[in-house]
């Protein structure tokens, strides 16, 4: 079976975020939204008929413990990433974000450390400090050209109230998808500290050619006992509406701790996120397949097309995620002028690279997770506005 990704569905008015959100904040109809990760694609078919026949049940009850769906997890974790996980070890929550928030609340004492590496999710920065805890900064460091661990900085700034390291593989916004080597270093440096890993994985799913997604708990019995993973079906098959995240821990106690914490505050899933989830990983493969295709041909078509006609910005390509991360200092605009830059004069929405933390002056974010035809005019408009200033700037220069 075809899908057809070309395809273009109108979501203005349909209350999503991506759409609707930033036309009312700026007051203009006519923006794009190259923004939130949040694909413009139709879900998997599969999918909308497990909703469906679940929905015509006229009964939304409490569910019992959704085993199926777990085994469809583990199935799909098996066999796309080579990790045998047992069912016994997941727990559903929310989404990955309530996650981070339920692992500091559950693993940390307040004032506790907590590491991040920025640039990174803005939501990070908030699960640490919502939660009473402070956070420690160990910038990504960039080497010929690529983002990297900057494991010397992260040991020299570990005492003894640093508890634990959020990583994030693949990586977001940078796109780098940690390799064994790096992702070991960084175990073997967590270990002798005693620091608890917690890891959004979240974009596991996306990866480009050449590279192989590893999760860090799979590498060792050691790393797996010390090791929290996150994963949802919501980026990969664009169900973040369904809220519905797995949280997968092999150590009993922590698991249990963690499992403590959720019912004391209460954070749970729902009837059709958790039909979603077993329908999407036992029925989506062909559809991530040819979807993976689609969005790697999108990336190629964005790197020539800054390369070529978008002088003064740099595309840093990624080797996962449907998100890029672009670099528009050759702009020389003020700080506080990029984004005004992008919607008030490109009509564009992409994610403020400031958001993201250290390291996000004079970047952003931008999405290719939609049509080629909307990340065509996307580009078209960003073109017209960045030539547009290059003649402000030579007409002041006269």
């Amino acid at each position: 079976m075809q899908f057809d990704f070309d395809r273009v569905i109108t979501r203005s008015g349909t209350g999503c975020v991506k759409w609707d959100q930033p036309r009312k904040q700026y007051g203009r109809q006519d923006l794009l939204p190259l923004w939130v990760a949040d694909m413009d694609f139709a879900v998997p078919p599969a999918v909308v008929e497990a909703i469906q026949t679940r929905a015509e049940h006229p009964i939304y009850g409490y569910p019992t413990p959704p085993e199926q769906a777990l085994q469809a997890l583990a199935g799909w974790i098996r066999q796309r990433h080579g990790w045998d996980v047992s069912i016994d070890w997941t727990l559903l929550t929310g989404s990955v974000v309530a996650a981070l928030n339920l692992a500091v609340l559950s693993y940390t004492n307040r004032g506790d450390k907590v590491i991040i590496q920025p640039p990174v999710y803005g939501p990070f920065f908030r699960a640490v400090e919502a939660n009473g805890c402070q956070v420690v900064t160990n910038p990504l460091k960039t080497e010929n050209g690529t983002y990297v661990m900057d494991l010397a900085d992260l040991e020299a700034k570990i005492d003894s109230r640093t508890k634990m390291i959020i990583l994030c593989n693949p990586h977001n916004p940078v796109g780098r998808v940690w390799n064994p080597e790096e992702l070991r270093r960084l175990g073997e440096l967590c270990a002798a500290h005693g620091i608890l890993i917690v890891s959004d994985d979240v974009h596991s799913d996306f990866v480009y050619s050449g590279c192989r997604y590893t999760p860090i708990a799979s590498l060792s019995a050691q790393l797996e006992q010390m090791t929290v993973t996150c994963m949802a079906p919501s980026k990969t098959f664009n169900l973040a509406g369904l809220s519905t995240a797995a949280v997968i821990i092999p150590n009993e106690r922590l698991r249990q701790t963690f499992a403590n914490t959720v019912e004391s505050v209460g954070s749970s899933t729902n009837i059709f996120g958790v039909t979603a989830l077993e329908a999407a990983y036992k029925h989506g493969g062909a559809w991530l397949d040819q979807l993976l295709q689609y969005l790697e041909r999108n990336l190629d078509f964005l790197c020539e097309y800054v390369e070529k006609r978008l002088s003064g910005v740099r595309v840093l390509r990624p080797e996962g995620t449907y998100l890029v991360w672009l670099d528009f200092s050759g702009l020389e605009l003020p700080s506080d002028r990029l984004q005004q830059f992008l919607v008030q004069e490109a009509g564009i929405v992409l994610n403020e690279g400031v958001w993201f933390g250290e390291g996000g002056y004079g970047h952003a974010r931008l999405n290719i997770g939609c049509p080629r035809s909307i990340l065509a005019e996307g580009l078209k408009r960003l073109e017209t506005a960045v030539a547009n200033l290059g003649r402000e700037k030579r007409t002041d220069r006269e």
